[in-house]
């Protein structure tokens, strides 16, 4: 089986391509830049620049799944021109794709996308648990940001070929994402959780989230599915688990909804949001979870090379 994966060299990308490599599987990816093109040992690189609609056909040669991980952090300060970028990285990524496709002359023999998506496609609630089911209406800059996404990915299925998008929560993993930002003032005994530490965090360990990728693979699952583990947290909880793994104290109450906001602005959505996110279907179509407790996540996290 060949991929060809996007955002190979981000924190899930790069498990995704090691553990797909492993497995005997072949490995196209794309960047935008020309010095990287043999970057990744065992796997061919192929340019692409999605701001310009530029894009290597070559690279989906032979390739029967396009693994879509491209797309700029949002953890950054949301200005205007910034917004557009988020937005932009992930809808026009998403459209050169599908644009390359159509233009190749003797066909392709691509079969399913699977698409990063984000739990941020669902409103902030504090009591509901949603499903994937669940009606959206946008009413946010990443409830839109998401369905849009997740529209130009289901562009797709007009070629017949099979969509898969996997609503990503919090990614755990030891070298990126969340825990990096709320490791050093964990470590320092400064962790805290931000407005009434209420929120709802749907996470999942990286182990599983790449294993979930590789198993829609190989199901040739198609639809929405919520990657998210079966027991979310409170967000003050998270930061107590957190805290416990760092073998540190969590003694400060939630930090003031008003000085998030004051600080970062509509940004600060990102950790004030909500999201008590079910992962049934998962488990409802045989996946099955190596690390789905936030304790087991974390001890595993810090203290697998021990």
């Amino acid at each position: 089986m060949k991929l060809l994966i996007t955002g190979a060299t981000g924190l899930v990308g790069k498990e995704l391509v090691k553990r797909a490599l492993n497995q005997g599987m072949e490995i196209h990816f794309l960047t935008t830049q020309q010095s990287k093109l043999n970057s990744i040992v065992g796997a061919k690189g192929f340019y692409w620049n999605p701001s310009l609609q530029e894009i290597d056909s070559a690279c989906f040669e032979g390739v029967s799944t396009i693994v879509h991980l491209a797309g700029a952090t949002i953890s950054k300060r949301w200005t205007t021109s910034y917004k557009k970028t988020i937005l932009s990285s992930r809808v026009d990524s998403t459209q050169i794709l599908l644009v390359g496709l159509k233009t190749l002359s003797e066909g392709h023999s691509v079969t399913q996308l699977v698409s990063a998506s984000a739990i941020g496609v669902y409103p902030s609630d504090f009591d509901q648990t949603v499903e994937e089911n669940m009606p959206l209406s946008p009413s946010s800059f990443m409830e839109q940001v998401v369905t849009d996404w997740e529209q130009q990915s289901d562009s797709f299925s007009t070629m017949g070929i099979k969509v898969t998008k996997l609503r990503i929560g919090l990614v755990l993993a030891a070298d990126g994402g969340v825990v990096a930002t709320l490791k050093i003032p964990t470590m320092f005994g400064l962790g805290a959780a931000f407005g009434n530490g209420k929120q709802g965090q749907s996470w999942i360990h990286i182990t599983d989230l790449v294993s979930l990728f590789l198993f829609a693979i190989e199901k040739q699952w198609e639809g929405v599915f919520n990657a998210v583990t079966p027991n979310p947290v409170s967000q003050s909880r998270f930061i107590t688990a957190l805290a416990k793994a760092l073998h540190r104290p969590h003694i400060f109450p939630p930090l003031p909804k008003f000085l998030i906001q004051l600080l970062v602005g509509e940004m600060s959505s990102l950790v004030l949001d909500s999201h008590w996110v079910s992962s049934k279907k998962l488990v409802e179509h045989g996946f099955s979870f190596e690390f789905p407790n936030i304790n087991d996540a974390f001890e595993n996290i810090f203290h697998k090379k021990e």
